[in-house]
């Protein structure tokens, strides 16, 4: 008698969708990993490669790559436009369907501009690769427009840079931008002068980085300013435009604008009529169950779980990785005709880079900032990544940047003379 393979489709290919796939290697189930891009792609370093430090080819890899020796997993390069729970199967937006016995839905977050949608238009965020390389063009051509300008209002305009929103990754762009100005850029133009550049980042709250503690924000203020970012905090922008961005009744012309303030989850919750919160998260059960569908689960920015001490689980990578084995565990112990239980985060930390040799570090009693907290930060990400070739091309590219203060990839691409 053939005994049929329980049927698992894993909806994204993130460190969570990921991380669910890994596990469940050597378990009776057949796998099919669906995913609207074919690449896996390693987003805390998105911003290095905006901002013409990383290729794209050193933080993605090809999914189908990724499962090359998993023969009971089928890669599907395709997009998801709902769920039919009823009849347990995924629905593709060719009109196809792909039934299943376990759904995981792993399918990450996309912008949130706070009800004006209209400002995505003038004011990209960073959540793609597409996004990266778009932002990397704005950034690389508003130089090249500005040394073209010989109006002085106009040629400042293209000279500042504005991000709006103060988490980590606006630090991490505001720095990267800053310094590439102050040290990579002033020697390839003839007609201006990039360390007048004005990069400015603007933070509706009262301090950047506000996951952190006091001091390490306070820390990170400073460096920020100290590498020439103008840090404008407790004022919440109110317009933007092909001008440039409104804060406390004034217009800041800038033609370089770059969202980072906030992010709303997939519609994972629209598919399944599934309570949720003011983001879209689903408010998943303890043990990352739909409420009444025990057959489907969702992890990563999916989702809102107090796992944390009682504290919402925050939406980072290893986040995302240990709800992916906390799932992948779970329909192994189901399997079994057994229970695995409630998920529990285990924060390992947070970090957060401000230049190329500053970052913070938040390990809980022990805190850690400066050039050691930096160099902490580059192994941590280099060990995560996949494949000692990418491990190796980044360290060199980091070297780099850090001994000589070059960039690699500043290639405009996708249109090189258009700037909105």
């Amino acid at each position: 008698m053939t005994t049929t393979p329980h049927r698992v489709v894993i909806v994204g290919a993130g460190f969570g969708g990921l991380e669910t796939t890994y596990r469940l290697a050597g378990a009776p189930v057949e796998i099919t990993l669906i995913d609207r891009r074919n690449h896996h792609l390693f987003q805390p370093l998105l911003y290095q490669v905006a901002t013409a430090s990383l290729a794209t080819s050193e933080i993605a890899w090809p999914v189908r790559h990724l499962m090359r020796d998993r023969r009971e997993v089928t890669t599907l390069f395709a997009t998801v436009s709902g769920v039919d729970a009823a009849r347990r199967c995924v629905l593709i937006d060719d009109g196809s369907e792909v039934p299943y016995d376990t759904l995981v839905l792993a399918t990450g977050a996309r912008h949130a501009y706070f009800g004006h949608d209209e400002w995505e238009t003038w004011a990209p965020g960073l959540k793609t690769l597409e996004d990266a390389t778009t932002l990397r063009r704005h950034i690389l051509v508003a130089f090249e427009r500005a040394e073209r300008e010989t109006d002085p209002a106009k040629r400042a305009a293209r000279l500042t840079f504005v991000i709006v929103g103060a988490g980590p990754t606006g630090v991490e762009l505001a720095g990267t931008i800053a310094e590439m100005a102050h040290h990579t850029l002033p020697g390839d133009f003839r007609n201006i002068d990039t360390t007048k550049a004005r990069v400015v980042l603007i933070e509706a709250g009262p301090r950047v980085l506000a996951g952190f503690p006091d001091d390490l924000s306070a820390y990170a203020q400073a460096s920020l300013e100290k590498i020439g970012v103008e840090v404008v905090l407790g004022q919440a922008v109110t317009e933007i435009n092909r001008e440039g961005v409104v804060f406390g009744a004034k217009l800041l012309e800038a033609k370089t604008r770059i969202w980072a303030a906030g992010v709303r989850a997939s519609p994972a919750a629209e598919w399944l009529g599934a309570p949720a919160d003011r983001a879209g998260r689903v408010q998943v059960e303890d043990d990352l169950t739909i409420p009444g569908h025990p057959e489907i689960f969702a992890i990563g920015d999916t989702i809102n779980i107090n796992a944390w001490e009682g504290k919402p689980v925050p939406g980072i990578a290893p986040a995302a990785k240990q709800q992916g084995k906390h799932v992948a565990e779970t329909i192994k112990a189901r399997l079994r005709g057994e229970n695995k239980g409630a998920f529990r985060y285990k924060h390992a930390g947070s970090l957060a880079q401000i230049g190329k040799r500053l970052a913070v570090i938040d390990f809980g009693k022990i805190k850690l900032r400066g050039t050691i907290a930096w160099w902490i930060w580059g192994i941590a990400h280099i060990y995560f990544l996949i494949g000692l070739r990418h491990r190796l091309s980044v360290a060199l590219s980091w070297l780099w940047i850090y001994a000589r203060d070059q960039r690699a990839a500043r290639l405009i691409t996708q249109g090189s003379s258009k700037v909105v």
